[in-house]
């Protein structure tokens, strides 16, 4: 399965954030995307997501069966900081979300085996969702996403304001996820993408650019794209 962009170009008044981008993302990777803070990263998403509109682009969704317009329900979109229904319980949020979607999920299990994915004991599972830690909002967040499994997965910087512990947690649940999806992951932090990333893609001057990943282990081309992201724009 691929995710082909073509010609995608956003602009905001007379400032181009985006411009002329053509890329293909593949399934069983994850694609670290780099850029500095302000360089069109979310902007980039929100355009896939359907959340703005564009000025011009398409993008593709080609696999075994043929080429299709990307649709939103191909989609699952994980941002930074997690939007979860406080009224509800850890159980119940879950149950509820089993519920609605049942017709949809292949292989479905038990609410302890998907609690035990990301680590939430049971005390935690009756609490409700407005006493959780910034990290275990963004574990069911996760978890609701794992569930669901989009073609496509955007990550808008979700680990990156985690304790390490919850980080190398949420690492593990997004390499089980990469095979047979396409997983999009956006930090401004080069070590966290070398870390969990199996692609390098920068977001500089508009457009995107595949690196290869074994030349960003050496400082010297570490320095070298940090040099290239320092006249970038800003994000919107």
């Amino acid at each position: 399965m691929k995710l082909i962009i073509n010609n995608l170009t956003k602009s905001y008044g007379e400032k181009e954030v985006l411009k002329e981008i053509d890329f293909t993302f593949e399934d069983g990777k994850i694609y670290g995307l780099i850029g500095r803070n302000g360089a069109g990263k979310t902007t980039f998403f929100n355009c896939l997501n359907e959340d703005i509109d564009i000025d011009k682009g398409e993008f593709i969704l080609s696999d075994e069966y043929g080429d299709n317009k990307l649709k939103t329900e191909d989609i699952g979109y994980v941002i930074s900081t997690p939007t979860v229904p406080e009224f509800l319980t850890g159980k119940e949020f879950l149950t509820f979300f089993l519920e609605i979607n049942k017709d949809k999920i292949k292989d479905q299990k038990t609410l302890d085996e998907y609690f035990d994915m990301v680590k939430i004991n049971k005390e935690d599972q009756d609490k409700l969702l407005k006493e959780y830690s910034h990290g275990m909002k963004n574990k069911m967040q996760m978890l609701i996403n794992f569930i669901a499994s989009p073609k496509v997965l955007l990550l808008d910087e979700p680990l990156t304001s985690l304790d390490i512990v919850v980080q190398e947690e949420m690492k593990q649940v997004l390499k089980s996820m990469k095979k047979d999806h396409i997983l999009i992951f956006s930090t401004h932090i080069l070590e966290l993408a070398l870390d969990l990333c199996d692609e390098i893609v920068i977001l500089n001057n508009k457009k995107l650019e595949l690196v290869e990943k074994k030349n960003l282990n050496t400082k010297k081309y570490k320095d070298k794209i940090i040099e290239s992201l320092k006249d970038d724009g800003h994000d919107k």
